[in-house]
């Protein structure tokens, strides 16, 4: 009966943290599309009455929806943390696990880093000084010792949280950021040559059994988020590296780019 009731609860509280995790998604993506906006979709959008929002009033939703995240995030720690103390288990804990390898846990949220950064770039305005990057409180990027950055949210005392922006493939900072669905941030050409598909044919053309490089869960690159708002960031921040990045990597994108189409030129004439 117990263990009836206890499967019970779990599939109540997968479909909750689904539906939280559904929303956190979706209003981020909407705010986040909003302000990269640009040109004529920018115009579309203000015709549809979706860009009333002023600048305050971004950087307000914004650090609003970080801040729902880590307290939905607080709250399922205390609640499983509770019932293992209840009734005497390690259930909750097991629990938790699972809801990692389900994808459903907030801060695995590839738009929490985006959201992180959004909210950096908006408070920096464009200003390129590096100085300022890092904020007082809140969210901030910070650099170690050997100038690897980080995003760190330190809204509520009971909780920081730090995203390592280090690839773990090249082992560099990521650049060109892509973010996979269990949440782990890679270089997107890294990305790719991990998965065995060309920069051409991006990420959604992996294979469903392709594997995250660093938890290697399966089935988690066909929603994969291109990391926008954390590229400018970064850009920004660490203008002489990027600029070196960019150099090496051109050619290497040429490269697949002029076989990419070399390919399909053969395939057209029946070669």
């Amino acid at each position: 009966m117990e263990e009836k009731e206890m499967g019970a609860n779990t599939m109540e509280i997968v479909q909750e943290m689904s539906a939280v995790v559904g929303c956190f998604n979706q209003r981020a993506q909407k705010l986040l599309e909003l302000h990269l906006a640009s040109g004529f979709h920018k115009y579309i959008m203000w015709f549809r009455g979706k860009s009333s929002q002023d600048h305050g009033a971004m950087i307000q939703e914004g650090k609003d929806l970080v801040a729902y995240a880590i307290i939905n995030s607080i709250a399922m720690r205390k609640i499983l943390k509770k019932y293992d103390k209840i009734h005497y288990s390690n259930r909750g804990q097991a629990f938790k696990s699972k809801a990692l390898s389900m994808h459903i846990e907030i801060l695995q949220s590839p738009w929490l880093c985006e959201l992180m950064a959004f909210y950096i770039n908006m408070r920096q305005g464009k200003t390129k000084n590096k100085a300022i990057v890092r904020l007082s409180g809140d969210c901030s990027l910070t650099f170690d010792d050997d100038g690897k950055p980080a995003l760190s949210c330190g809204l509520f005392d009971s909780m920081k949280v730090e995203i390592d922006l280090t690839c773990s493939i090249c082992l560099d900072t990521v650049f060109d950021p892509v973010a996979l669905t269990c949440g782990h941030l890679f270089c997107y050409m890294c990305c790719c040559s991990a998965a065995s598909v060309t920069i051409v044919d991006g990420l959604k053309a992996a294979s469903p059994k392709a594997k995250c490089p660093l938890c290697r869960h399966e089935g988690v690159h066909a929603g994969a988020v291109h990391l926008d708002e954390l590229n400018i960031l970064l850009s920004h921040s660490c203008p002489d590296y990027w600029e070196k990045r960019l150099r090496t990597e051109r050619e290497e994108r040429v490269r697949q780019a002029k076989e990419h189409w070399q390919s399909l030129s053969r395939a057209f004439m029946g070669m």
